[in-house]
């Protein structure tokens, strides 16, 4: 199974003067992992597509805020 968050621990240098930043995250679209679009894909309503910017669930994608809060 994928995921749409992937981790990374990037190198922590002994001369940095500033806190290292231990693991670091990014984002993937989802898009990534679905090579042609396969027929008859499961849609969201047409309320919820406009609110997901999307008409297909296996393309949303939320982007959750880096710092978890949720700014709804």
């Amino acid at each position: 199974m994928f995921t749409q968050v992937k981790y990374y621990q990037p190198y922590n240098s002994p001369h940095d003067p500033c806190p290292p930043v231990r693991v670091k995250s990014y984002q993937t679209p989802p898009q990534l992992y679905i090579g042609f679009q396969p027929q008859n894909l499961q849609q969201f309503s047409p309320k919820q597509a406009l609110y997901c910017g999307t008409l297909w669930p296996a393309f949303y994608s939320p982007y959750p805020n880096p710092d978890g809060s949720d700014d709804k």
